[in-house]
């Protein structure tokens, strides 16, 4: 089960963050920022074949003890990281490809609002909709 679903500007500030036990709210911003490292590491990877410049998928970031870290980059460097909860063992990665590639939807949609600001927080009630409905049960 997804616990927390961020996405990040290109610039590496926060658009959206939402996180399922907000008791521990500032330890999910914490986890999303700290993987932001990690997320420029894959994609300024030197030596890349041209194929593997165009996956969006990164993959599992890092685990911890308690959630696997998975990331997700758009074209345009926005950049998506789901936190799922490591005791479930039965999420596999093509669902994960499929609640990223549902979350990148969401935010094509969002994006594509007349009165949307670009950079502005995403407050989006379709976007939080759109998220409940993620195979990972968010």
């Amino acid at each position: 089960m997804a616990v927390c679903i961020a996405v990040i500007a290109k610039e590496n500030y926060p658009l959206y963050i939402r996180s399922v036990p907000t008791q521990g709210e500032l330890k999910f911003h914490y986890t999303v920022h700290t993987s932001l490292d990690v997320v420029e590491e894959k994609i300024s990877g030197v030596g890349k074949a041209l194929a593997d410049q165009r996956e969006l998928y990164l993959g599992l970031l890092y685990p911890t003890e308690d959630y696997k870290v998975y990331g997700y980059v758009t074209n345009s460097k926005v950049k998506f990281v789901i936190v799922v909860d490591s005791s479930n063992t039965s999420l596999r990665d093509n669902e994960i490809r499929s609640m990223f590639r549902k979350l990148h939807n969401s935010f094509t949609d969002v994006m594509c609002n007349p009165f949307y600001n670009p950079g502005d927080p995403i407050q989006s009630k379709g976007h939080q909709t759109a998220q409940t409905h993620l195979p990972g049960n968010f």
